[in-house]
């Protein structure tokens, strides 16, 4: 496959600037998006479990043509940008990758005792690892990532060139989110307790916010801006609830669930269960799920002075 993704690119770049792939990262475990330039650097180009990255992130700053490799939960982030005219289709040549699913790094990690890993190998649906210590086998799905184990689009959904055969998903649409309807049966004092005991955790580094593919107002957040001043830079929790509120509900209809906020939070606070709570409510209502038709116009980039769906209260 990685020779197939090779081949590709070299083909995109004689038409385009820049191609963004994976190369590894500093150990075996890790990767790191690359942009490649010059024909001699598709040789760093890999394709394994360890490509965690959500590569479309950058196509909003990208200030010429270029080609991109995605993931099924990737592309649906390109079909976002589309809708919201984000970027031009024009302006990209997108080389989709059927996926099995990405590898949750921290949990790898706490598997090894966070010893450093020299080498690891995926065959047969195990992961071989080998630390400076001992060897250690996992099965792949004790080290998937929880978007994977629910991932209903595993084959990217927009693509130019598709590197191998398409992949079914093998969930069942109405389990995926078995976990939040668990969560919303709960009384409203557990789930308030639930979330302050998470959210007390979070030391407001942004990095959610700084990953997240559809937060494109970065530069001028809300969190930061002081003209209007919504939130403080104090680190209570009022202030860490208000901020998650404001980012959920800027998310909504927007969230593609590609996972790059919790991936990226240091605290390891379950913030894509908030993102797929809205996700879920936006379904019930409007029938929709984002970043899956590119047609479609999202349900929050509409106003109708009375919705089909939404009953209002009686007096």
């Amino acid at each position: 496959m990685i020779e197939r993704i090779r081949e590709i690119a070299g083909k995109i770049l004689r038409d385009a600037n820049i191609f963004i792939g994976y190369e590894r990262g500093f150990d075996a475990i890790h990767a790191t998006p690359l942009f490649v330039r010059k024909e001699e650097d598709l040789k760093r180009l890999i394709w394994d479990p360890t490509c965690v990255h959500n590569l479309a992130s950058y196509l909003p700053y990208m200030k010429e043509r270029c080609g991109v490799l995605v993931k099924g939960c990737d592309s649906r982030a390109i079909v976002q940008y589309l809708q919201e005219g984000l970027i031009k289709r024009e302006d990209v040549v997108i080389v989709g990758v059927p996926c099995r699913g990405v590898v949750d790094v921290k949990a790898v990690m706490r598997k090894t005792g966070y010893r450093p890993i020299l080498n690891a190998s995926f065959r047969n649906g195990r992961l071989v690892l080998r630390t400076d210590e001992a060897e250690k086998e996992l099965v792949m799905e004790e080290a998937l990532q929880g978007k994977c184990r629910r991932c209903l689009y595993p084959t990217p959904l927009l693509y130019d060139h598709l590197v191998s055969e398409s992949i079914l998903s093998d969930k069942d649409p109405d389990s995926v989110y078995a976990d939040i309807l668990e969560l919303e049966g709960r009384t409203c004092e557990d789930r308030l307790s639930f979330w302050k005991r998470e959210l007390s955790r979070c030391i407001r580094c942004y990095a959610c916010r700084n990953a997240c593919p559809m937060c494109i107002c970065r530069d001028s957040c809300i969190a930061e801006t002081r003209e209007p001043k919504w939130v403080t830079q104090r680190s209570n929790l009022q202030e860490k609830f208000m901020f998650h509120m404001i980012h959920a509900l800027h998310l909504a209809g927007r969230c593609v669930e590609c996972g790059e906020c919790e991936r990226a939070c240091p605290m390891e606070i379950p913030l894509l269960t908030i993102r797929r709570k809205v996700n879920l409510e936006m379904k019930r209502l409007f029938d929709y799920e984002a970043g899956i038709r590119p047609d479609e116009r999202p349900p929050m980039y509409t106003f109708k002075v009375e919705e089909e769906s939404i009953r209002d209260p009686e007096i």
